[in-house]
């Protein structure tokens, strides 16, 4: 991550400002470079060649998480891969993480909660979910999650364009405004059609809650089953307009790439 502001040779200081500009030209210039470019290439480039610096994976273990954490370690097993336990789980992807993690020998798995001194102060009875289902991920998400990434320059998600209308726009290469960290979406172009595929000829287990319906997972008490032909993120808050828990936030907003 760029600092707020740096000094050239000649004291001069370079702005927060020029700062994030610079950065959201890199950005523009890498999803010009692979515009036309593969998942997997994207990828390399942002492990193998290290084009937006110090990565880490931030993977839920959910529905669709197998088939880029396989491409991951397929790459380099030792990238470091965020997992974050909000505490309030299902029990199944607790188990389905550790399952994986072990299948695909990754080596470098973080665990990822909010201190239970913040969780005793912020949700003493466990049912900020009910009041103030934002702060409630704040708490247990995005808080943890920042301070996780601190020493990283990107991060890598498995976000991609048919998810939602708020994604439908992502691009492979987004500036995450406030952090000045670069997000690498290496999935943005798939259709759901791309993963089953692939997962299926990877022979890659899923998640056991997709078979009950369940296309998008997240926290048990905010998650529920989707009907044949409703958006596969409906399950998620269901009857709210929260639609994101708040990692893909900037200033309470989703974040979209493009106009």
């Amino acid at each position: 991550m760029l600092p707020d502001a740096l000094l050239l040779s000649d004291g001069a200081e370079v702005t927060p400002d020029v700062l994030d500009g610079a950065l959201q030209a890199k950005a523009d210039a890498l999803n010009a470079r692979f515009a036309h470019h593969s998942a997997s290439a994207v990828l390399d480039a942002t492990l193998a060649q290290a084009v937006v610096g110090q990565t880490a994976l931030v993977s839920s273990f959910g529905a669709e998480s197998v088939a880029l954490l396989h491409m991951v370690a397929l790459i380099n097993r030792a990238t470091p891969v965020l997992f974050i336990d909000s505490q309030m789980l299902f029990a199944e992807t607790l188990v389905y993480q550790q399952e994986i993690a072990e299948r695909l020998r990754l080596e470098n798995v973080r665990i990822i909660r909010a201190p239970s001194a913040d969780l005793r102060q912020g949700d003493p009875n466990n049912d900020l979910h009910q009041s103030d289902p934002d702060q409630c991920c704040a708490l247990r998400k995005t808080v943890p999650l920042n301070t996780a990434l601190g020493g990283f320059d990107s991060w890598i998600t498995g976000r991609k364009r048919f998810q939602s209308g708020t994604r439908a726009q992502i691009e492979f290469f987004e500036v995450e405004t406030g952090t000045r960290r670069i997000k690498v979406n290496p999935l943005a172009h798939w259709r759901s059609e791309d993963l089953l595929e692939y997962i299926q000829e990877n022979r890659l287990p899923r998640h056991p809650l997709v078979s009950r319906g369940y296309p998008s997972i997240g926290c048990q008490p905010c998650t529920t089953a989707v009907a044949p032909g409703e958006d596969p993120r409906s399950g998620r808050w269901r009857g709210q307009e929260k639609t994101e828990c708040g990692i893909h936030f900037v200033n309470g907003k989703p974040v979209r790439s493009g106009p």
